[in-house]
């Protein structure tokens, strides 16, 4: 039995399997971190801490099934995105990645926007944005701006790590491959920082020779270029298809629609996904929210665990809402000074009640993102395929069909990554005719969660009071923001004296 090396890069850990032909996972490896460098808006880590990565749980999988390892026909990784690698001519590091929640280069974007003016990509410059991000390390780290030969996506790192050859996808890359010669020379680049663009089942290269262990086993396999996390779970949960849409609930949350024509909304982004349109993006809250909230309520080990015990509880009649924006947000505001709230606390409310309140604030969130898709597409779609690790809580699979109105359907891939990644593997050695073929054959679905008319009634009253909220707290937001940066009295709070 001949399998794939599929691997998933994820934002805090790394998994690696050995998947065969019916898209069943044989063996499988998982590695935390590497630990991202985040205070007060930077976010950053070292690629070189992903290859480290990559040869741990590699080489783990070799030692458990060293037969199974030898069978191996080709390796595909997805991995986050909006996180740039900057390397110098040598393919060297030059300094840490910038993660997706690095928002330096907010005052850079509004600079830049003058400089581009009527430049089609000038509405979708923010801090976000690899264009800024590009711009401020022009205008912070000039010496290392100046030694720029090129920018990879994580996953584009370690195929180049792999095989030596630096490339990207177009979905990937999207954003930059927008910024045409003209955008680039904006801030003092050319189109060669851009590597070389093939489609996600397409060869980067052969695993080059004389690469540490286990890869010196693999001498000569291809590697597939693969494509960001968001893609491969999609595929992996049956949902690239057009009038689909799909939810993935990991560290971040990611929403969005797929069709077959190209179309605007605001806050969205509008990405050709080869042959069909994607509609929709990445938040910067997800799933990680109910980690926050199971930590700072004293959970310690399994955070699934947690939130089930805290669920469990007797709830308060009167909800809270909860708006989870404890690290800015992307889709669909793209303003790092949003922050999270709860409102409506009372005397009697508990931790089941916070959780709750959590749980709901992540799906109104994605309603919004869902409700703006859908009238920018003029249809509304019949089912939300959902994946992640939020996936898993039945209680919020059912909140999220109540509260966005719509069925949701969970894939029977634990991970849908992997098996994205080892769809795009199997599909790229011609086991299968297409993307759509692999999925028909690969995936499956465990849970649908239907609406239920009565909570989504009472949910139509909560969510209203939701984007009432919104309105009235984002100027609010901004204001506290402000504060950790300003000086004089309010600066000092956080020196308080500790009793001796």
């Amino acid at each position: 039995m001949n399998v794939v090396l599929a691997c998933d890069l994820g934002g805090s850990s790394f998994r690696a399997a050995l998947i065969d032909l019916n898209g069943t996972v044989l063996a499988e490896s998982v590695a935390a971190g590497p630990a991202l460098d985040d205070h007060l808006g930077h976010s950053q880590v070292a690629a070189e801490g992903w290859w480290k990565l990559l040869l741990e749980t590699a080489g783990d999988l070799a030692r458990q099934k060293p037969d199974l390892f030898a069978r191996i026909e080709a390796v595909a990784i997805c991995g986050v995105t909006r996180t740039q690698v900057f390397l110098d001519a040598d393919g060297r590091e030059l300094r840490p990645a910038l993660t997706w929640k690095d928002s330096r280069a907010e005052s850079t974007a509004a600079r830049l926007l003058d400089r581009l003016g009527p430049h089609p990509e000038a509405g979708r410059i923010n801090a976000f944005h690899p264009l800024a991000r590009l711009a401020w390390l022009a205008e912070a780290e000039p010496e290392n701006f100046g030694k720029l030969a090129c920018v990879l996506e994580p996953k584009d790192y370690l195929n180049f790590r792999l095989t030596g050859r630096r490339a990207s996808d177009p979905v990937s890359m999207a954003r930059l491959i927008a910024c045409t010669s003209s955008a680039l020379a904006a801030i003092g680049l050319s189109d060669s920082v851009i590597p070389a663009i093939v489609e996600p089942c397409d060869a980067v290269g052969p695993i080059s020779t004389a690469l540490p262990a286990p890869f010196d086993r693999l001498a000569g396999l291809p590697v597939f270029c693969g494509c960001n996390d968001t893609w491969a779970a999609v595929a992996g949960l049956g949902a690239m298809r057009p009038g689909y849409a799909y939810n993935i609930s990991g560290t971040t949350e990611v929403l969005g629609v797929l069709g077959t024509a190209e179309a605007e909304a605001e806050g969205l982004m509008t990405v050709d996904w080869r042959g069909l349109w994607h509609l929709g993006g990445p938040s910067q809250n997800g799933a990680d929210t109910a980690a926050w909230l199971a930590g700072l309520l004293g959970g310690s080990g399994d955070v699934g665990a947690t939130i089930d015990r805290l669920l469990a509880g007797r709830r308060h009649p009167q909800p809270l809402i909860f708006l989870p924006y404890l690290q800015g947000e992307r889709v669909p505001y793209w303003n790092p000074k949003l922050r999270g709230a709860f409102i409506g606390l009372g005397r009697q409310h508990g931790p089941t009640d916070l959780a709750f309140a959590v749980l709901e604030g992540v799906a109104c969130l994605n309603r919004i993102v869902l409700e703006r898709a859908e009238a920018a597409l003029g249809t509304k779609v019949g089912e939300i395929r959902f994946g992640g690790g939020g996936a898993a809580n039945p209680i919020w699979a059912q909140i999220k069909a109540d509260l966005i109105g719509r069925p949701i359907v969970v894939g029977s891939a634990r991970e849908p990554g992997l098996l994205g990644a080892a769809i795009i593997a199997w599909t790229g050695l011609h086991r299968f005719g297409s993307l759509a073929a692999a999925q028909d054959a690969l995936v499956g679905t465990a849970h649908r969660y239907k609406p239920e008319p009565a909570r989504h009634a009472a949910y139509e009253r909560l969510y209203a009071l939701y984007r009432r909220s919104e309105q009235a707290l984002a100027p609010i937001s901004a204001d506290l923001a402000a504060l950790a940066h300003a000086p004089g009295p309010l600066a000092g709070l956080a020196n308080v004296p500790q009793p001796t």
